[in-house]
């Protein structure tokens, strides 16, 4: 009886554990189901690894007119158009961060996690590329120098001899230009706080992105006192950074957004929206 007693408890226990992994399987195998359809928190529309879900956050400084500034509570310009088409491409709304530019050019807001992109009228350089992934370049860019109408100075060459005072935007590569030239220019922290210098006198002379000045001579008041002087050829381009070692598939789909938009004219047609102008017809 003792014998037949422990056969069936074996019998019993045998069958719980069966009954028990069969149903641990089941719960386990709807659980895989569920990790493998649901995308992480982080991931965004294409796997792409985003900062905050369902938005691509970008990092730029503002205002830096056409490229990015506000009008009313929204951010608008070349730039913001250039990342939504990225974006679109993924599937999420583009979400703006302003923040100190030297915290851009640096990297540290992209290693740091306060954004998964930065387009901020940007220049590719080799110094920022050790701290930076850059996308193909979006902008080709060059410098000019906005003066007080009458100096008579039409170069750099001029604003030496003439002893004029030069302004320039901190963490800038037209600040780097000037200082290669022998220059030690008074840095302005932005592009509007440069501006209101010249105008009032701080500086007689500043060097700034050419599409930023031609955007500020479409204001009368500023088109009636100041003119460019000269238009500096830096060979600049522009592109949208990232982290180093960026997530290859946020990459790959921000440079896919930009050589597409090249083909088939949707560039074009952003470029003209902001510029009045065709892509190499800036000066």
């Amino acid at each position: 009886m003792a014998l037949w007693t422990s056969r069936r408890r074996g019998y019993a226990v045998g069958t719980l554990a069966i009954t028990a992994a069969l149903a641990l399987s089941a719960c386990g195998g709807q659980s895989a189901g569920t990790d493998t359809a649901k995308p992480s928190a982080d991931a965004g529309a294409g796997g792409a690894k985003l900062v905050n879900p369902g938005k691509l956050t970008t990092c730029t400084n503002i205002p830096y007119e056409p490229f990015q500034f506000k009008e009313g509570d929204k951010v608008v310009g070349f730039d913001v158009d250039i990342v939504d088409l990225a974006a679109k491409k993924l599937g999420v709304t583009q979400e703006i961060v302003d923040i100190d530019f030297a915290q851009i050019k640096s990297g540290a807001a992209m290693a740091s996690g306060k954004c998964d992109v930065a387009a901020a009228g940007m220049t590719i350089t080799p110094e920022r590329q050790k701290n930076i992934d850059f996308s193909v370049p979006y902008f080709d860019a060059t410098q000019a120098l906005l003066a007080k109408k009458g100096t008579g100075a039409t170069s750099l060459d001029d604003v030496k001899a003439k002893g004029l005072k030069l302004g320039a935007q901190a963490s800038t590569t037209g600040l780097e230009f000037v200082k290669g030239k022998g220059f030690d220019p008074v840095e302005y922290a932005d592009s509007a706080k440069e501006l209101l210098a010249l105008q009032a006198g701080q500086a007689d002379v500043i060097v700034q992105d050419l599409p930023v000045v031609l955007t500020w001579l479409k204001k009368p008041d500023v088109a009636a006192k100041f003119e460019v002087i000269a238009s500096l050829d830096t060979g600049e381009q522009y592109g949208i950074g990232l982290k180093k070692n960026a997530d290859p598939v946020l990459l790959k789909t921000i440079n896919e957004s930009i050589e597409t938009a090249k083909k088939d004219g949707t560039y074009e047609q952003i470029f003209v929206k902001w510029f009045d102008k065709k892509p190499g017809e800036l000066g």
